[in-house]
């Protein structure tokens, strides 16, 4: 059985490590230029205590083709890219959780989820709870499907306290909201603010990417300046 390193080493070519800066968002670690926030975030909900992604994922190149097809793949080929994306979250969460429980001002998270798909029928098949309820040892014991998409019609990739529906009601515990892709974080707010209607306390997002277009305005040059490859040691937050 390979380990939780040789499952995600493969990655470190193709991962992109966001930091912050003067021209990145305070919030999703968007690229902007020279702004605290870019739109999304200036313009939306905040309703995260804070958004911690592992790395950049590029529109068209391999971590996007990964998390994409990771949903949509059966078989071997399915289980494969399911166990990878284990890897990589468990080897990130090993170092940083402790970043995030920082970020978030809270000592640590007695409780983890995960943000359902927006698509009630879809989130029935989510394998993402698969991999952090059952494959990933930092995390398997304190799963639990805190959320699900709610009966409400909503508009499609945008904010809306009521999409989703928490399973049960919460006493102040610290949650861990983990999710595979934040775009433009409409769904992972949502999310939150589900959770905290419900009694959550601070509430931290971990993503495997964030989502961006190289061509867009100076993003390939500022990609072409992070130094590779992707280093374990330094997550967004305390890098």
């Amino acid at each position: 059985m390979p380990t939780v390193g040789e499952l995600s080493a493969g990655y470190e070519n193709f991962m992109f490590a966001p930091r912050r800066g003067p021209d990145t968002c305070q919030v999703c670690f968007n690229f902007t230029r020279g702004f605290a926030r870019c739109y999304a975030c200036a313009h939306g909900h905040q309703e995260l205590d804070v958004v911690a992604p592992i790395s950049y994922s590029v529109a068209g190149e391999q971590l996007h083709h990964v998390l994409a097809q990771y949903k949509r793949v059966d078989g071997e080929i399915g289980r494969r890219l399911r166990m990878e994306l284990a890897a990589v979250l468990w080897r990130h969460l090993e170092r940083h959780e402790r970043c995030a429980a920082r970020g978030a001002g809270t000592d640590e998270f007695s409780l983890v989820t995960t943000v359902p798909s927006s698509d009630q029928d879809r989130d029935e098949r989510q394998p993402l709870k698969e991999v952090v309820g059952e494959i990933i040892g930092p995390t398997r014991e304190r799963y639990e499907r805190l959320l699900r998409r709610s009966d409400r019609d909503v508009v499609p990739h945008t904010y809306d306290a009521r999409k989703y529906d928490a399973t049960r009601r919460l006493s102040g515990e610290a949650v861990l909201l983990i999710d595979d892709t934040w775009t433009t974080g409409a769904n992972a707010q949502s999310a939150a603010a589900a959770l905290k209607s419900a009694g959550a306390g601070a509430i931290a997002a971990v993503v495997i990417g964030r989502h961006l277009n190289r061509d867009w305005h100076e993003n390939d040059d500022r990609l072409c300046g992070i130094r590779r490859p992707f280093d374990w040691t330094r997550c967004a937050l305390c890098g």
